[in-house]
């Protein structure tokens, strides 16, 4: 399997634990609010890697990727939230904010490549 099929995989799986963890949260109006902003953005990042993996340009997969790490970075911030209210199970959330700050730093490193190679040589 190829890096990129790996991360497909890694992100999509990542959505998924996402969605099963927000399915848990108890029913009031604070976890209505913080579970429906945490689904959008956990399940982007892999929407979105997918979409930048199929770029038609380098520009427009710097673009998406750069659209990957906005959402890894925000899929952070809700998640933080759940550990510090705490809403749904506090190890499934410390679990997922984790894989979250890894998924987050791989993008990152990789949109800070595609970067720099897109410069022009000097």
């Amino acid at each position: 399997m190829t890096d990129r099929a790996e991360m497909e995989l890694r992100t999509r799986r990542f959505g998924l634990r996402v969605l099963r963890f927000v399915a848990g949260f108890p029913a009031n109006r604070a976890a209505d609010v913080v579970g429906y902003q945490l689904a959008k953005a956990g399940t982007s990042v892999g929407a979105n890697y997918r979409e930048a993996g199929r770029g038609e340009s380098r520009a427009d997969f710097i673009h998406k990727m750069s659209i990957v790490e906005k959402e890894a970075s925000e899929t952070q911030y809700w998640l933080e939230l759940c550990v510090e209210v705490p809403i749904g199970s506090p190890s499934e959330a410390a679990a997922l904010l984790d894989e979250a700050t890894q998924l987050l730093a791989i993008v990152t490193a990789s949109n800070r490549t595609a970067r720099r190679n897109a410069r022009p040589n000097k």
